[in-house]
């Protein structure tokens, strides 16, 4: 089972890697331990980080200021942190069966 989660206890902390600028905005699989999103959006000036937690508020059903960027800013990897959801709520809704 992959886990890209933790929980420290009151955030749930989500490893990402980014790919912006792709024909669609998909969870696209697993890459090198992290969660492979694409975004349509350019990474240009910050928009695809917009992008990203636009993305991610919409499919786990959180307001955007629940997710943050803990690093990565001008990466393709990226760690975020998440609050309102627990780890096993955040799979779910990012890999539903």
């Amino acid at each position: 089972m992959f886990s890209p989660l933790t929980n420290p206890t009151v955030e749930t902390t989500l490893k990402v890697r980014l790919h912006p600028g792709a024909r669609r905005n998909a969870i696209t699989g697993l890459h090198d331990g992290a969660i492979k999103i694409a975004l349509t959006t350019p990474p240009v000036d910050g928009r695809a980080n917009e992008a990203l937690i636009a993305f991610l508020a919409d499919l786990l059903r959180l307001p955007r200021a629940n997710i943050t960027i803990a690093s990565g800013l001008t990466s393709r990897s990226k760690t975020l942190r998440i609050t309102g959801k627990s780890p096993t709520e955040i799979q779910s809704a990012l890999f539903p069966r």
